[in-house]
């Protein structure tokens, strides 16, 4: 069990990288400037794929830590 919570942390960690940021710098964000961080965004093709696998690694990695600490 071990392995795989090993496993998928790594999996997880690789997939939350991939994923593109919301504000173009994080200067903006710190600074307060007027960004489209908040906007309603439609994820197509590859971002909407990388977003549904991080949910379900984080599933899986909450759910193997449950399991594991039983």
């Amino acid at each position: 069990m071990e392995i795989a919570l090993i496993i998928v942390s790594i999996l997880l960690i690789a997939v939350v990288l991939l994923q593109s940021g919301k504000a173009e710098s994080a200067s903006q964000i710190i600074q307060g400037g007027t960004s489209d961080l908040f906007a309603n965004r439609k994820e197509r093709g590859f971002e909407l794929f990388v977003t549904r696998l991080t949910y379900v690694l984080g599933f899986t990695f909450f759910v193997l830590c449950l399991i594991i600490s039983i």
